[in-house]
């Protein structure tokens, strides 16, 4: 990896563990040399904010983040279905044609067909299950 990458990372951020682990993630990617925007820091994504009705700059600062990165890590977790906002991040870069990495650490499933919904699924480069083994496919996609 000879230029530094950014990557924008997707993911719940409502509770204390899903933040503790969107750094976790964030930590070892910046160790690897990556420039992460995690949105629970970068755009100010706080209870505060949305109280203070900056819904609107909170959506563009994330907009131009994924518009501004090189690679898509969507956390997957939650049960059955994925996180809304992460959904939305996901189907946009998708759509713009940024490459996706699916991580899914959660065991429950869909059933025999998939781990996650099936629109999600094909629309991620590559679905992991659990750190080390995103770290490898970042590694090969960059």
């Amino acid at each position: 990896m000879t230029a530094t990458k950014t990557i924008y990372l997707a993911a719940p951020l409502f509770s204390e563990a899903e933040r503790e682990f969107n750094n976790k993630i964030r930590d070892q990617m910046v160790e690897r040399g990556f420039s992460v925007f995690l949105p629970q820091e970068d755009s100010n994504d706080t209870t505060d904010m949305r109280h203070q009705e900056k819904q609107n700059y909170i959506f563009r600062q994330n907009l131009e983040a994924i518009d501004n990165s090189d690679i898509i890590i969507a956390v997957l977790d939650g049960g059955s279905d994925v996180d809304s906002g992460t959904a939305w991040e996901l189907g946009y870069a998708f759509a713009i044609k940024k490459p996706v990495l699916g991580l899914k650490t959660d065991f429950r499933t869909l059933g025999p067909e998939g781990t996650v919904n099936l629109m999600i699924e094909v629309s991620v480069d590559a679905l992991t299950t659990d750190i080390s083994e995103l770290m490898d496919a970042l590694e090969q996609h960059c």
